[in-house]
């Protein structure tokens, strides 16, 4: 099993998740248990949060499936990063909003933000994977990042989206795709090819994942989602080292 740059342990300790989350700890808890089976316990890495605010989306925003799946994310991020926040983009025909999503404040923070957003417009993954590549750069961070990036369907310009993934493959970035809709719908087959992109003829590395997180995805099992969120990251992770793009 590889051996990450480690820090003995969670990024943020249980009982600060207690004192400022406490209705997060289950799934602190679960997030932990699949990072352990992973062997990516002790990892340090940053964690985004990318939302398709596109007009498709909107029962999704209604019904709190993406308020849920922010506190999972939650959950994941303080086991891998210390700061307490998860730096979220919302986008849809073009960059909505670049906030994060901390700790202390988590609760019902997806519709405080939505609250302040304008028309829900379409589908433009290349401009949100740019704001996540500048946020990344202009933090300094050195550390591997995981970046959850959930959409309910294709890209208006799929030869960009294609390119910035092939592009990125040259910095520490791993790209985890979550559909929302119906598993058989013909939407996701850009992402399923995405996903299968050669290396190295089209990029570096393997530097994306995708899965179906259904039609209801409040109802994945927590521990199922933070397997299927984590499970090609140590793959990449092992890739990256070996082309030098991690330290």
């Amino acid at each position: 099993m590889a051996v990450w740059r480690t820090a003995g342990g969670p990024a943020i300790s249980l009982r600060k998740v207690e004192e400022q989350a406490p209705e997060l700890v289950g799934l602190y808890r679960s997030a932990g248990v699949s990072l352990r089976k992973h062997g990516l316990d002790g990892l340090r890495a940053a964690v985004y949060l990318v939302l398709d605010y596109s007009g498709s989306m909107k029962d999704y925003y209604r019904d709190g499936s993406v308020q849920a799946l922010a506190d999972r994310v939650l959950g994941l991020s303080v086991n891998l990063d210390d700061d307490g926040r998860v730096p979220t983009v919302f986008f849809s025909t073009d960059i909505d909003a670049v906030t994060d999503i901390p700790l202390d404040d988590h609760h019902g923070r997806v519709a405080k933000i939505v609250a302040g957003l304008g028309h829900m417009g379409k589908t433009s993954y290349h401009l949100a994977m740019d704001a996540v590549i500048d946020h990344y750069i202009d933090s300094g961070a050195t550390d591997p990042a995981l970046v959850i990036f959930q959409t309910d369907g294709g890209p208006i310009n799929k030869l960009a989206a294609e390119r910035y993934l092939c592009k990125s493959s040259k910095l520490p970035l791993f790209w985890q795709f979550i559909g929302f809709g119906d598993t058989h719908s013909r939407q996701f087959d850009f992402l399923r090819r995405l996903d299968e992109l050669p290396v190295p003829e089209k990029r570096v590395v393997d530097n994306a994942g995708f899965f179906h997180a259904g039609e209801d995805p409040r109802r994945v099992p927590d521990t199922e989602l933070y397997d299927r969120m984590v499970g090609e990251f140590p793959r990449w992770l092992t890739a990256a080292r070996a082309q030098g793009i991690l330290q």
